[in-house]
């Protein structure tokens, strides 16, 4: 038996969780108890390791051997042979590429990563505030309280350069120092967690894996701009990051790191959670402030800012969960050392929730400046099925579409904007050649003409003809005219409205249409969807080429209405009378014997 202590390492985040990884970390602490290693053997529930497309994952300390895919029947087999004999389970291991990677260091995934603020992810119990203590946690909520001055603070995070990781890119360091100015009897700090981009998981992986970090910076944050009381506005949808939240809180109250007399000093902070019921429009600041408030979430005209007034008319600091994770590093290590990553206007790492198309789905954080192909097709490991990359959506409902000739674009706020897109909160939606670009706009668009607050008209009612003309196109009924009706009205709507919302809402119908305009005109002039995305438009007319079937079944047991007849090693046959025309059975052969309409 081993003399030094392992420690099995099991995600415990939201998407591990739906794969059973609950069940596994008990099936890891009976095997470890009834083979008779529990007291040299430490199992521990993480949060998430970034890699979810290959979850559950489970990481051996202190030799770092990562296993993917693992199941509750497994636990067993890695204990016997891992930990007692060191041997171990290469049949367990991630084959990126056809090769077998033993550790983190050697996958693809993470090579080209720097993890700031997915720092303790994946490595600590995010119910254990020990652990987080053990990793420098609370380290720099001390150094502030008892060597730096408000004003201080404040000027570290400014020439860190870090700005805001919601969307809006505004300086964290100014943002503080405004509000630190404003004179009142009583001000508020508030974390922005709800996450309500499609795609988008960040905030709630960062949460769910290190809710410390978060309660470490607001008090910060409170003692940088003179508040005394936080709150943490989080969508209900997220249970398991409230839980942690929740444990978290009551632990930094019972330790003195929240309350009165912080560090022996006389400072006071205390933080609170309200819960969001999921509305997209409340990313936007005077929108959530007003739901937390109680009130309807409707965006306001600024100025005044929340700075000057905000909750309760008090002067108010809003930064997202991104934001303030990175906040204690940049305590501890100075401005000087964030500043030095990234590029000349846009400092430090980014958060990225990778996903649809590409091969490894997963949480990704690189330094700013990393360019779209580095993520996409390095740590992203391309496009799923070796299909064609087609495009990449940035910056969720409110960004545009990156086609290919961008791909080497560094990622940065200024870079982004300049092609059409926008950093947003950190989702990037993965497109192949499968998918349709008409679609993909009308889809958007439907979620953020469902997500209008309704308060002003060119939102509420502008973002609603928007979505009929493309309902129309990607049924056959649309027109010529419809084109020029989707640009004036999108760039009216991007002039006029009241907030973020609707002001970005048009993006991703302005990009489709100035990247992918033949597909607009293919739904129009043609009658026809290019990809057979738009089953109003599909003729139903998907066959095999029999040269090329080799009878693998693949097509078959993905087809939803079993219309595909063959047996195994023998050519398939497509019965065109009950196909839908639903793609299943492209995507799913290897071989290019489907031949779509």
């Amino acid at each position: 038996m081993t003399t030094m202590t392992s420690h099995i390492l099991v995600c415990g985040g939201t998407g591990c969780n739906s794969l059973e990884s609950t069940r596994l970390v008990e099936q890891f602490r009976e095997a470890v108890t009834t083979l008779g290693c529990s007291d040299d053997t430490d199992v521990v529930r993480t949060g998430c390791f970034g890699f979810c497309g290959e979850g559950p994952i489970v990481k051996i300390l202190p030799d770092n051997t990562v296993y993917v895919r693992v199941k509750p029947e497994d636990a067993q087999e890695i204990v016997q042979s891992h930990i007692l004999l060191g041997r171990k389970v290469e049949r367990l291991f991630y084959k990126g590429d056809g090769d077998q990677a033993l550790s983190d260091k050697d996958m693809e995934f993470y090579k080209k990563q720097k993890r700031i603020a997915l720092r303790h992810c994946g490595l600590i119990d995010p119910e254990q505030i020990d652990e987080y203590i053990g990793f420098e946690g609370y380290e720099a909520l001390g150094k502030v309280l008892t060597s730096m001055t408000p004003e201080e603070v404040c000027t570290i995070v400014k020439d860190s350069g870090l700005r805001g990781r919601g969307g809006g890119g505004f300086p964290t360091g100014l943002k503080w120092e405004i509000t630190n100015k404003i004179p009142s009897d009583q001000k508020y700090i508030i974390c922005n967690a709800d996450e309500g981009d499609p795609g988008a998981f960040m905030d709630r992986s960062i949460l769910e894996g290190d809710p410390h970090c978060v309660l470490e910076a607001m008090a910060i944050g409170g003692y940088a701009i003179g508040a005394s009381h936080g709150i943490i506005y989080i969508r209900a949808e997220y249970p398991l990051a409230i839980k942690r939240l929740e444990i978290a809180i009551a632990q930094a109250r019972s330790y003195g790191l929240l309350g009165t007399s912080i560090f022996g000093t006389n400072f006071a902070f205390d933080i609170e959670i309200r819960y969001g019921a999921g509305a997209f429009v409340c990313g936007e600041e005077t929108a959530l402030i007003h739901s937390v408030e109680g009130k309807r979430g409707e965006p306001t005209k600024k100025p005044p800012f929340p700075s000057e007034a905000g909750y309760k008319g008090k002067p108010t600091c809003v930064n997202n969960v991104e934001t303030f994770a990175n906040i204690a590093p940049i305590i501890l290590q100075g401005s000087a050392w964030y500043s030095a990553i990234g590029t000349a206007t846009s400092k430090g790492t980014k958060v990225f929730a990778l996903a649809s198309k590409v091969q490894n789905v997963g949480l990704v954080e690189v330094p700013m400046g990393t360019t779209l192909r580095e993520i996409i097709f390095d740590i992203g490991g391309g496009i799923r099925h070796h299909k064609k990359f087609k495009a990449v959506q940035t910056g969720g409902p409110s960004g545009g579409v990156i086609t290919t000739a961008d791909l080497d674009t560094p990622i940065d706020y200024e870079s982004l904007k300049g092609i059409g897109s926008m950093m947003g909160s950190g989702g990037m939606i993965v497109m192949d050649e499968d998918d349709c670009m008409v679609n993909i706009a009308k889809f958007y668009l439907d979620f953020t003409q469902d997500e209008s607050c309704g308060k002003c008209t060119p939102c509420r009612v502008g973002t609603k003809r928007m979505y009929e003309i493309l309902d129309r196109i990607t049924k056959g009924e649309g027109t010529l005219e419809d084109l020029d009706r989707l640009e004036q009205l999108g760039r009216m709507i991007k002039d006029t409205a009241l907030c973020g919302l609707g002001q970005t809402a048009p993006n991703p119908v302005l990009s489709t249409m100035r990247f992918f305009r033949e597909e607009y005109l293919a739904h129009i002039v043609d009658q026809r969807c290019p990809t057979g995305s738009c089953k109003e438009l599909s003729k139903k007319t998907y066959s095999i080429d029999a040269s090329k079937c080799i009878g693998c079944t693949a097509c078959a047991r993905a087809c939803p209405v079993d219309c595909i007849d063959g047996k195994v090693k023998k050519v398939h046959v497509i019965d065109e009378a009950i196909c839908i025309g639903c793609n299943a059975c492209f995507t799913a052969c290897r071989f290019d014997a489907v031949i779509k309409p």
